[in-house]
C-alpha cells in the first residue's frame, strides 16, 4: 500500500462503503447515492436511477447476505477496497470499490466491479 493512504483514509473508505451497503439494505436511496462520487451522481442524475441500476446490475451489493472487508489496493492509481460479499443464494462475490478522494478530503465511491469467487479451484 502506498504511503499516501493513511490509516484514517483506510477507515474512512471502509465507512463510506459500509454506509452505502447499509443504506441499500434500508431502502435509503438518498444516503446510498450520497456515497457515490460526483461523476457517478452526474451519470445517473437521481438517487432513484442509481438505486435501480445497482439493484439490477449489482444485486449482491444491493442486498448482501454477509460482508467481509479484505485488502485495500491501488488499481489504476485509485485506492480500491476489496469486499467479499455473499449473495442471497450463498455464492461468494468479490466487490472491488474504486475510491476517489474529494477536494475537501472526504472519500466517495467512484466505481465498483464484481468478480465471482469459487470458480478458480
Amino acid at each position: 500500500m502506498d504511503k499516501d493512504i493513511t490509516q484514517a483514509d483506510s477507515q474512512a473508505i471502509r465507512q463510506v462503503i459500509e454506509q452505502q451497503i447499509t443504506a441499500f439494505q434500508q431502502n435509503n436511496v438518498l444516503v446510498a447515492f450520497s456515497q457515490a462520487a460526483p461523476g457517478i451522481q452526474r451519470q445517473f442524475g437521481t438517487a432513484e436511477n442509481f438505486a435501480r441500476m445497482v439493484e439490477a446490475a449489482y444485486p449482491t451489493v444491493y442486498r448482501p447476505r454477509s460482508v467481509v472487508f479484505e485488502a485495500l489496493l491501488k488499481i489504476d492509481g485509485l485506492p480500491s477496497q476489496q469486499v467479499m460479499l455473499m449473495d442471497q443464494d450463498g455464492q461468494l462475490i468479490r466487490a472491488t470499490y474504486m475510491m476517489q478522494q474529494q477536494p475537501r478530503g472526504d472519500w466517495k465511491i467512484a466505481g465498483c466491479y464484481l468478480t465471482p469467487m469459487g470458480d478458480e479451484d
